[in-house]
């Protein structure tokens, strides 16, 4: 009953511990790809390569016969919208992979998007339209909908709704929150970060300075730092809580990133939905490198024109829980779902595409995604000192 994922590739063994590359080496011994132009600061302290994952391999699921077709499925975006070559995007997928694999019929699916800065008012109209039309189940894409769909789900008790990063207190058994590990698949991407970095100076731009986003940026450091202790991180924010247009200003992230880069920066990792476009914007004028978020950016044709400075994107598998949950409304089995979509449901992990990732970082990669589903090591979900 689950997502289809490609077939997972087996972990190499290795039969050495070598030292890291990337903080360490200087720019004439390496080709990056990105065509980064700040040159190198040698001396970055670094770690030895962790201990390979033997003989890990991750399982292919496939979807069982479970039939969608009478369901009438709607989505409820956040602001961005289908279209954000981000996290709405992550979630349209998986309504689309819904009606490819279940049978959802798309003319019974219905789509409604936010806007900026709008009340908890406007997002109970949203959902009760949803409802009213006779919806369900009805998913909604963001934690700015917790309150609204509590509210609403009370008034309409056999209708099923999800909140995709939702969480709230009492909330009626009609509603499923839909949790994801962002911290560990950031964590990956902070590996990446740091094995590909030459100034040994990284940043990282959320979109808005909440706890959700700060998950993100907390697994980022630690990964950044377990592969290289002394490398600099700084972390700045598009806006604060309670503006949510840190998620839509293409022009802000711009200039969050570009203040980065004038400080050293040589790789960006961003979490702020559709102002990243602006982040890669910045990266791309200044020729040092980005790592995308929630879908694979590389391959969004919202963000083509930046995709040679795309080394990786850290996916949080918003399709994979979408479609599950649509999945186990029409199997009637939503004890099925799993508690958090982590590396070990494969609800979080990176991408390769673009071929920026050699096979010596894949490996450093892969030996740390493995330690964290062993419990070996533990992603913090909040920044250190916050």
């Amino acid at each position: 009953m689950r997502f289809k994922r490609g077939v997972a590739v087996t972990a190499i063994a290795l039969t050495s511990v070598l030292s890291v590359v990337g903080c360490a080496k200087d720019s004439a011994s390496s080709d990056n790809g990105s065509g980064n132009q700040n040159g190198a600061a040698a001396g970055c302290q670094t770690v030895d390569k962790p201990a390979a994952a033997e003989g890990k391999t991750s399982t292919t699921e496939t979807a069982a016969d479970v039939d969608g077709s009478k369901l009438k499925v709607g989505l409820a975006f956040d602001i961005g919208g289908r279209g954000d070559a981000s996290f709405n995007d992550s979630a349209a997928a998986g309504l689309d992979e819904a009606i490819a694999q279940l049978g959802v019929k798309k003319e019974n699916t219905k789509e409604l998007t936010a806007s900026d800065q709008e009340s908890e008012d406007a997002k109970q109209t949203r959902l009760r339209q949803l409802a009213t039309e006779g919806h369900n189940p009805i998913v909604s894409v963001g934690f700015a909908y917790s309150e609204a769909v509590v509210a609403v789900a009370k008034q309409f008790p056999n209708i099923k709704f999800a909140v995709v990063d939702g969480f709230a207190e009492g909330a009626p058994e009609n509603v499923t929150f839909l949790g994801f590990a962002e911290h560990e698949g950031s964590f990956l991407v902070g590996v990446i970060a740091a094995l590909k970095s030459e100034s040994c100076n990284i940043g990282f731009v959320g979109g808005v300075n909440v706890p959700l986003i700060q998950k993100f940026q907390a697994g980022f450091e630690q990964g950044v730092k377990a592969v290289a202790p002394d490398a600099t991180i700084e972390s700045r924010y598009i806006t604060e809580a309670g503006d949510l247009t840190g998620f839509t200003d293409a022009p802000k992230g711009q200039v969050t990133a570009k203040g980065l880069i004038d400080g050293g920066a040589d790789v960006i990792y961003h979490a702020a939905g559709a102002s990243g476009k602006g982040v890669f914007a910045a990266a791309h004028e200044a020729g040092v490198m980005a790592i995308g978020v929630d879908s694979d950016q590389y391959n969004q044709e919202t963000v083509a024109e930046f995709k040679d400075v795309i080394i990786s994107s850290m996916l949080k598998r918003v399709d994979v829980a979408v479609y599950d949950y649509i999945s186990a409304v029409a199997a009637n089995d939503l004890a099925s779902l799993p508690p958090v979509f982590d590396l070990k449901v494969d609800g979080v992990g990176y991408s390769t595409t673009g071929g920026k990732i050699d096979a010596e970082t894949q490996e450093w990669v892969e030996s740390y995604k493995q330690q964290i589903i062993d419990g070996k090591v533990t992603v913090e979900d909040s920044p250190t000192g916050s």
